[in-house]
């Protein structure tokens, strides 16, 4: 599948917004550029560049709504809910972290019990509900039942998701109340409340929503994430509840989207950090055209899926803790994708080659040893590497380049860093950050 492409000079040069209303101008920017300078696969009609999330968002059937609930902030929305007026088909991937919360826990078992009839997902911001035992566990089933009580369903049919400290009860006092209040929030046109309420350290909220052509007529597929920090999704703290009108069955849902994924979220590192609370969801409410397995319109419906994930992808990666800069990874001629991927990553990952991305200082040499730890084999002499087009390396470690050339690619806010380690058909992309001074002063206060 190709994946949409990004080719970005002018990008994410943005002051860290503050209020609400900065941070969804500034969120609106970011989204309205990186749209147009994405390549959609021909199937795919993107959100229009005058839409701003506010109206004609969700497929038809589904609503979103969100409240303040004052989990760690006053006057801060921090808890929402999106839900479908029917039984849905729904799938989803969980953090692989062993210590992995209350509400991922839950979520799995709702979803193997009602795979088919899933209505809806509250997402709280503010606190994890993450390393809190046998409370915590009775806490998120507390939310799934509240839900169910409010909207007269089953609860196993909801799904529940956490984010922010982990550690500490949730104040299950103000988030009932809370969900009490939240089905008059519910607007089936609008994401902008949702997709605030799930956000903590993030600068800006995260959505985006696409019509994808089949033969059948086009079905929706519409999104909102969160993710600043702790981001290094490997799920085999970053949320993203994906909403489709599609009719299709739990286990092709649940195929695409573990495809889709593995380019999209599983491909993005900020931090090197597997949340506790890792999670993506797709609700599909069937009221759309089929999509079967093995079919023209299946193959179009992963195509625009993961398009879909890999947008909102990169928006977490533009949105990294203290980020100034989206950097993407190539590594090619591998000897197969897996150790083409395992070189991406771990040169994505290399403080070492992070922190010379933030000083915009072409330090070639941690690129080639993080390639050379990461259990990729290639011969060294073979290496060739480029900044966007600037060649910075050639085989047999000649770097005969313009510093002046490599400096103006990495004052861009965006570019992309390409290593060739050999002529084996294995490639991969990783879309990394910069590390900065901002990261740390964001960390190491974050429970304050």
């Amino acid at each position: 599948m190709n994946k949409p492409d990004c080719h970005c000079n002018n990008f994410i040069t943005i002051n860290r917004a503050n209020t609400a209303l900065e941070k969804f101008h500034k969120g609106l920017k970011v989204i309205r550029e990186l749209s147009a300078q994405t390549s959609w696969p021909a199937s795919v009609t993107p959100m229009l560049a005058a839409s701003d999330g506010t109206s004609n968002f969700w497929p038809a059937g589904f609503s979103a709504g969100a409240v303040s609930a004052a989990i760690k902030y006053d006057e801060r929305k921090d808890l929402m809910l999106l839900m479908v007026d029917r039984p849905s088909v729904a799938a989803a991937l969980f953090t692989t972290n062993l210590c992995c919360a209350a509400p991922v826990l839950l979520s799995r078992d709702h979803l193997q019990r009602s795979p088919s009839s899933i209505r809806a997902i509250v997402c709280n911001s503010g606190n994890a509900n993450a390393a809190t035992g046998k409370k915590g566990m009775e806490d998120a089933l507390a939310m799934a039942e509240a839900v169910a009580r409010e909207l007269a369903i089953k609860p196993e049919e909801v799904l529940v998701a956490s984010t922010g400290v982990i550690g500490q009860l949730l104040p299950m006092e103000r988030v009932l109340n809370g969900i009490s209040a939240l089905p008059a929030t519910l607007q089936p046109q609008s994401a902008l409340d949702a997709a605030s309420a799930i956000m903590t350290t993030d600068t800006f909220p995260k959505f985006f929503t696409l019509d994808v052509e089949l033969s059948g007529g086009s079905v929706r597929l519409s999104g909102i994430a969160k993710g600043s920090g702790m981001i290094c999704p490997n799920m085999a703290t970053m949320l993203a509840l994906l909403a489709t009108d599609a009719a299709i069955a739990p286990d092709l849902l649940q195929k695409a989207l573990k495809l889709a994924n593995q380019k999209s979220f599983n491909a993005i590192t900020v931090d090197g950090d597997t949340s506790t609370n890792d999670m993506v969801s797709i609700f599909a409410s069937g009221t759309g055209p089929e999509v079967v397995a093995e079919s023209p319109d299946f193959a179009r419906f992963c195509q625009a899926l993961e398009a879909l994930m890999t947008f909102l992808a990169k928006l977490i990666v533009i949105d990294g803790e203290g980020a100034t800069k989206l950097v993407t990874i190539n590594v090619e001629g591998a000897v197969d994708d897996r150790e083409a991927e395992l070189a991406a990553r771990t040169i994505a990952q290399s403080s070492l080659v992070k922190t010379a991305i933030h000083g915009e200082d072409a330090n070639w040499g941690r690129i080639v040893a993080a390639a050379g730890r990461s259990g990729a084999s290639f011969n060294q002499e073979e290496l060739e590497l480029h900044f966007n087009d600037l060649s910075i390396l050639k085989q047999g470690f000649i770097a005969d380049f313009s510093e002046t050339a490599a400096s103006e690619i990495m004052a861009k806010d965006a570019y992309a860093i390409t290593l060739r380690i050999g002529n084996g058909p294995g490639r991969a992309t990783v879309w990394s950050c910069d590390l900065s001074k901002e990261y740390v002063d964001i960390n190491g206060s974050y429970r304050s």
